[in-house]
């Protein structure tokens, strides 16, 4: 039976891009890439858990410290590349990866400073998705016990670009803000999918959220 054009693009492959670049200034231990995450790099657990969760391949896109993060972590399984402007912001890694990719994949943008992604979120994600959508990780804030009723989802990452929106993604992106611009524009594209079962989304930018490390 021949198939659809809908039914090929649920089939498109994912490439998965670890947005590895920044320096880590705020946290003040140099690039985040190397924070030791259960006995080994940050970035090389991230990159692992995108290929283990459904990506078909994985681009990491270093920038500051790149010679002592390819140093320190085995990132031979997935294809490394440089962000030379590092220093103008997250958008331009996100671009670099988007070039580097098959244009005929979708893309999965994570952050090199979550340690709550899981491959199972990522498999989430890819099985969740629907053709000429965006597919967006949400998570639940903590809360107390006696909180009442539980807190409203917050869209984080990993988030997942059809292929077929990557242009007009790109067209956006500028400084630090990745996809945000096309996301506050595009609200009724976005796809939400609670994963507070596997992490409660945090990034750790600050010396109070290094315990998300352990």
């Amino acid at each position: 039976m021949e198939k659809t054009g809908a039914d090929s693009d649920l089939e498109r492959p994912a490439t998965g891009i670890v947005l590895a670049a920044g320096a880590g200034t705020r946290l003040g231990l140099g690039p985040k890439a190397l924070l030791p995450y259960r006995g080994r790099p940050l970035v090389e657990a991230i990159a692992g858990n995108l290929l283990d969760g459904g990506c078909r391949e994985v681009v990491v896109v270093l920038g500051a410290g790149a010679p002592d993060v390819a140093a320190a972590a085995k990132l031979d399984r997935y294809r490394v590349i440089v962000n030379q402007d590092w220093r103008t912001g997250m958008g331009s890694s996100f671009l670099l990866g988007d070039m580097e990719a098959d244009p005929g994949d979708h893309l999965l943008i994570a952050l090199v400073d979550q340690p709550g992604l899981t491959p199972a979120t990522v498999g989430r994600l890819l099985a969740s998705h629907r053709p000429g959508r965006i597919t967006a990780a949400a998570y639940r804030p903590r809360q107390a016990p006696d909180a009442g009723l539980p807190p409203a989802l917050r869209r984080g990452h990993p988030l997942l670009i059809d292929a077929s929106l990557r242009k007009a993604v790109s067209a956006t992106v500028t400084g630090d803000a990745g996809a945000r611009a096309f996301l506050g524009s595009h609200p009724e594209l976005v796809d939400e999918v609670d994963c507070s079962d596997q992490s409660t989304g945090e990034d750790v930018d600050t010396q109070d959220q290094l315990g998300l490390l352990r």
